[in-house]
């Protein structure tokens, strides 16, 4: 596999009213081509941080991040990002949230591949729908289209799950695995689920204590597409394990 998306000696100090914040120490890693890895570590060990440098949200203090070999330096129409919470307009319908990023890049939506994804999500006849009217798993589907609704070939998700029940965090898992199988898109997935991590991933990184620096690279080679029912094997428990001992020594 060829290099998509690598990021070099990443370095992110935040400014405060108390002083400096190192949130990132030199970070490096390379993610390939159609690589689904998730990214997991202790509580405020800069893991956001990162995904938003990614995404072009954030400047990163020294080092750089680039995509094909190009460096990012701002938003880019082939990063799209599922962010914690669906962030969907209450007063908009569910497609004219969808539409969104269209408008404010006074672009015509792509309606054919927006109208796909909704059915692809089992969205098709909510179009009209409001916020309200939907169920937290149904607005963060909502948000995986309009993620992908460039059609972009890198999706970032900021722990897009993490509010929602477990019985709809499976269901969205799958959904997700789904996606990446069909795709074959480049996803980069926060959580501070590590069951989750092993189940989505390929690889997954273990960050350090902030600052946060690549402390561990873990290969989850499972046979695809995984069942929820996977996540009992033993042999998988033993990966979480290991992943989770690994995170609690990154905080000693």
């Amino acid at each position: 596999m060829s290099i998509k998306l690598e990021v070099k000696e990443a370095t992110k100090f935040y400014t405060t009213k108390s002083g400096n914040l190192h949130a990132l120490d030199q970070f490096s890693v390379g993610i390939d081509s159609g690589d689904f890895v998730s990214i997991v570590g202790p509580s405020g060990c800069g893991k956001s941080t990162l995904l938003w440098s990614i995404a072009g949200l954030h400047d990163l203090t020294s080092g750089e991040i680039t995509l094909d070999g190009k460096k990012i330096d701002g938003p880019n129409d082939q990063i799209g990002m599922v962010f914690q919470e669906a962030n969907m307009l209450p007063w908009r319908s569910l497609i004219k949230n969808i539409e969104f990023p269209f408008e404010i890049k006074k672009k015509a939506p792509n309606t054919a591949r927006i109208n796909e994804l909704l059915k692809r999500v089992g969205l098709s006849g909510f179009e009209t729908k409001y916020p309200r009217e939907l169920s937290g798993g149904m607005q963060q589907r909502a948000s995986i289209v309009r993620a992908l609704s460039f059609d972009p070939s890198v999706l970032l998700m900021d722990e897009p799950f993490g509010a929602l029940d477990a019985f709809t965090r499976d269901e969205m898992n799958l959904l997700v695995q789904e996606i990446w199988l069909e795709t074959k898109k480049t996803i980069i997935f926060i959580t501070h689920n590590i069951a989750e991590a092993v189940f989505l991933s390929s690889k997954v990184f273990v960050m350090s204590a902030r600052p946060g620096r690549l402390a561990n690279v873990y290969e989850i080679d499972y046979p695809r597409p995984r069942s929820i029912e996977m996540l009992s094997d033993p042999k998988i428990i033993q990966t979480i394990n290991q992943i989770r001992s690994n995170i609690i020594e990154q905080t000693n």
